[in-house]
């Protein structure tokens, strides 16, 4: 009897993380779910033998170990949407924070491929949820900007890597989306301007041509894009999904 595929997913106990679980459950793989806190996962893992909770912390190399020994069959993808912690603007932000930023965007997929690397199947995908700032700056997201935008040089450094091997690599660039992580974003934001939450998250909407925020439901669609099997031809590429907000070329 073949393998159950497994998808490992950092970051999992967050909204979207949570939302990415659930739908590939639904589709028949076997998770393996890693973040610091797993809290709210547990009851999602009562209800399916098929969803592994790995405690593990992605800004530490311990991680790496961690998530290796909770391999025990081929891997189909990995999904690597950690959040991190907000900084504030560029003028502020300390440098630790970007260090931070850098250590757990960067340093975590690195330490997430290298946990896989001798699990994963023809055909897989590495995937890297990166984010709009890291394509298109602000003065108000320092951490994500910087982090996202060094993100997006790693996976096409793992595209050449681990093309012949029939492996590909992707980023997926949400956003803004209507995270928890995004209203952090934006009680920055709020903070710097003297204004209420709710004025910066409309305005934030107000910046793409829909009038809104990227929904959590479209970026659990954009994964399941990346893993049909004729997105190989789409290796070493972005996704973006900002809901029509991106002004610039790729």
């Amino acid at each position: 009897m073949a393998s159950i595929e497994t998808i490992v997913i950092v970051g999992a106990s967050g909204e979207m993380g949570r939302a990415f679980c659930s739908d590939l459950l639904a589709r028949g793989y076997r998770i393996v779910a890693v973040a610091r806190s797993l809290a709210n996962l547990e009851v999602m893992a009562s209800s399916t033998s098929r969803l592994v909770l790995c405690a593990a912390d992605i800004s530490q190399d311990s991680a790496a170990d961690s998530i290796r020994g909770c391999l025990d069959g081929p891997v189909r993808a990995v999904i690597h949407a950690p959040g991190v912690p907000p900084a504030g603007g560029i003028v502020d932000a300390p440098t630790d924070a970007l260090n931070m930023a850098f250590n757990i965007k960067v340093g975590g997929f690195i330490r997430l491929v290298r946990a896989v690397d001798r699990h994963l199947t023809e055909n897989a995908r590495l995937i890297a949820i990166g984010g709009h700032y890291g394509f298109e700056p602000t003065a108000y997201a320092a951490g994500p900007g910087v982090a996202n935008a060094a993100l997006v040089n790693l996976v096409r450094q793992y595209s050449w890597l681990y093309g012949e091997r029939g492996v590909t690599a992707h980023m997926l660039a949400p956003g803004p989306a209507d995270t928890p992580r995004l209203r952090a974003v934006a009680q920055t934001r709020a903070d710097r301007d003297g204004l209420a939450i709710g004025e910066v998250l409309e305005q934030m909407a107000s910046e793409s041509t829909l009038k809104e925020l990227t929904s959590v439901e479209s970026i659990v669609w954009g994964i399941s894009v990346l893993l049909d099997p004729n997105a190989r031809a789409m290796a070493g590429s972005t996704l973006f999904m900002d809901s029509g907000r991106r002004h610039g070329l790729p």
